[in-house]
């Protein structure tokens, strides 16, 4: 049986590439800190048993990015096939506010798990999850590919371009296969509460059901290219599974405004937005990103990747979630 170690695992994604080895028949190992053991309801629905060998086919390890004896504990104990690294602190706002916090998991220890691989065993896959943070998106930006520059405005965006340039560095300097997802904005269901497609459905639900009244948020003209996680994981099993590494900008090359999510969600539940938005200027981030829509045309051509959910089947899905947890 193939393996695959993810870092991050009990996270958005992590829960749904999780679900996408397992139905390929792969061993999944996941390592995860003691406190992320909050946040295991995202996989708890993965832990049944192999009928075949009677073995459970998701295992998690205790380890963190900064503790680099333990990511070669681990990568030595497992033997992957495929690494993929998902840890991260990944709230842009937040990391206004612990930047080296910020710097040391999502710059330091993705370089960790790249030095540890190349250690254990350099042939190991490794997947690195950059983020379109890292251009920086100025008003007015044409869509942006795999050549476009980067110019980061977050605390977030340079520690996860320290990230990607090095897993380049490793890819050219020791033939690793290592791919670089630049994605763009994914949600789902399973997004965590404090982003902002997830606090506008979850209130936009709450405030259907009287037990809410408003919502409040900061900048709704910034505008995003909006996909889904279960689709972007998909993305990420091609960059893996290819013959040859490569970095991929992974987006559905459309892009909304965060008002437009608001009309779209309230809308759903037939509500009148005027009534129940409010602009709060403290959540205005301190540097921000305008906007940013991704160009797909590379992943679309080379490795035959397309978005399967629509914006407004992303939102219906998300908002839907919210309504079925409430009642």
């Amino acid at each position: 049986m193939r393996k695959v170690l993810i870092t991050g695992i009990t996270g958005q994604d992590g829960s749904y590439l999780a679900e996408n080895y397992l139905a390929d028949g792969w061993e999944v190992h996941g390592i995860v800190r003691r406190s992320s053991t909050l946040a295991r309801p995202r996989i708890d629905h993965l832990f049944s048993f192999d009928k075949n060998s009677g073995t459970q086919r998701i295992k998690l390890h205790y380890g963190d990015l900064s503790d680099f004896s333990a990511l070669i504990r681990i990568i030595d104990a497992v033997e992957p096939d495929h690494v993929v690294n998902l840890a991260a602190q990944s709230h842009v706002a937040v990391s206004f506010e612990v930047p080296l916090e910020t710097g040391n998991i999502d710059g330091l220890g993705a370089a960790s798990i790249l030095e540890a691989v190349r250690i254990v065993n350099p042939k190991i896959r490794v997947y690195q999850a950059s983020s379109s943070e890292m251009f920086g998106g100025e008003e007015g930006t044409n869509s942006l590919n795999e050549d476009s520059v980067f110019a980061p405005k977050s605390p977030y965006a340079a520690a996860k371009l320290y990230a990607h340039q090095m897993a380049k560095i490793y890819r050219d300097s020791y033939g690793m296969h290592i791919s670089n997802g630049i994605l763009f904005n994914h949600e789902s269901p399973r997004r965590g509460e404090n982003f902002v497609s997830k606090k506008i459905t979850k209130a936009v639900a709450r405030i259907s059901k009287k037990q809410q009244l408003k919502l409040y948020l900061g900048n709704i003209n910034a505008t995003r290219d909006w996909g889904h996680a279960r689709d972007y994981m998909k993305a990420v099993r091609l960059m893996l599974d290819a013959p040859t590494p490569d970095d991929y900008v992974v987006a559905t090359g459309v892009a909304y405004s965060v008002e437009h999510f608001v009309n779209t969600a309230f809308g759903m539940v037939n509500l009148e937005v005027s009534s129940h938005l409010e602009i709060d200027e403290k959540l205005f981030r301190p540097n921000e990103v305008k906007d940013l829509l991704g160009d797909p045309t590379k992943i679309k051509s080379r490795l035959g990747w397309s978005p399967e959910t629509t914006f407004e089947e992303l939102v219906r899905e998300m908002l839907n979630f919210d309504l079925e947890y409430l009642q």
